[in-house]
């Protein structure tokens, strides 16, 4: 196969199609249902992907929760404004973050956020310039950064969020994401009852989101590039319930790219999915074969993004491209608060 090239994956996206706000009715956003063998399409609202399920398929779903990881403050002894972006846990009281300006936020440099409720002390600088910060407070961090945090909301989104819950997925559980795993959001509670109702299954899996998420892929040869490494979880049960699915013949079909890269990471050169934690680097791009995942409901991503490399990877570059071109016409909404795919 030639080396495929970040331009092989570029589309142009009018910007008037990047969804700003949640619609009102989760699953009442589209839903562009994609035949990965024939590249045929067909239109749908969400709520009726229901139709397309069968009992005994395997719904898999990542149940990380967003925490509010934008924090807005200054420097203590210039005042000047800085923002923080909250990344990754390294211990109790110290994060990887993303700090902005960077040049505001050297070794040694305090900041304040919230009027003093919340300090920070800027301990080094890390990989990819981003720092490692030594939180100080009185209280329960979780608490105080309920209070002054907001959501981490992509780059492409410029309206302010109304509700916090409507970046999270109904069933969003563990926290610790820089990012919503966005395919969740067309779920509610009474589709999700539904589903269970017609006898399929539902596996929950944990993937903390990183900022690895909004990263453009900057190499051209994509090969290149490096995947940020983000922490998952798949518990016993969970892998029971997915190999299991692959034992009786029926279909493991996963809620969007995180919980496939999860499934993927967690599973041996068998397709069986061991139970557990740990970090994954998995870059999943056309090529790649699939041990666990036989389908994927997705959002429309990003032109050259890795995501629409791990789509194509599914569906084929070609099929995924002209797709992506009929939503375009048909002006689905994109990205985070987007329309989905259903890709089968």
């Amino acid at each position: 196969m030639t080396e495929l090239k970040k331009s092989d994956f570029y589309f142009d996206l009018p910007e008037e199609l990047i969804a700003q706000d949640p619609l009102e009715d989760r699953s009442g956003s589209r839903l562009l249902v994609l035949n990965k063998e024939t590249g045929e399409t067909q239109n749908h609202i969400f709520k009726e992907i229901i139709n397309y399920l069968e009992p005994g398929d395997c719904l898999v779903l990542n149940n990380t929760k967003v925490i509010p990881a934008r924090l807005l403050g200054c420097k203590k002894d210039t005042g000047a404004g800085v923002e923080v972006l909250l990344l990754k846990r390294q211990d109790k009281d110290i994060w990887e973050t993303l700090v902005k300006p960077g040049k505001k936020a050297r070794p040694g440099a305090r900041l304040s956020f919230g009027g003093g409720l919340l300090e920070a002390e800027v301990l080094e600088t890390v990989e990819e310039g981003n720092r490692l910060i030594r939180f100080f407070y009185d209280g329960i961090f979780e608490e105080i950064l309920d209070q002054l945090g907001e959501m981490p909301l992509p780059p492409y989104i410029t309206h302010k969020l109304q509700d916090k819950n409507r970046y999270q997925t109904v069933y969003a559980k563990r926290e610790g994401s820089a990012a919503a795993p966005t395919a969740g959001l067309h779920f509610t509670n009474e589709l999700l009852r539904q589903i269970e109702e017609k006898g399929v299954k539902t596996a929950y899996v944990t993937l903390h989101v990183g900022l690895g998420t909004f990263r453009p892929v900057k190499a051209e040869h994509i090969l290149d590039h490096h995947m940020h490494s983000e922490y998952y979880e798949v518990s016993g049960q969970s892998a029971q319930m997915i190999n299991d699915t692959k034992k009786q013949g029926k279909r493991v079909i996963c809620v969007g790219t995180t919980s496939c890269r999860t499934v993927e990471s967690a599973a041996d050169e068998n397709g069986i999915v061991k139970p557990g934690c740990d970090n994954t680097e998995i870059f999943i791009y056309p090529g790649y074969r699939f041990k666990v995942l036989d389908a994927l409901i997705t959002n429309f991503h990003l032109p050259e993004s890795t995501l629409v490399m791990l789509v194509s990877a599914l569906a084929g570059r070609e099929n995924v491209l002209k797709a992506y071109e009929r939503a375009i016409e048909e002006k689905y909404r994109f990205f985070s608060f987007g329309d989905a795919m259903f890709i089968v």
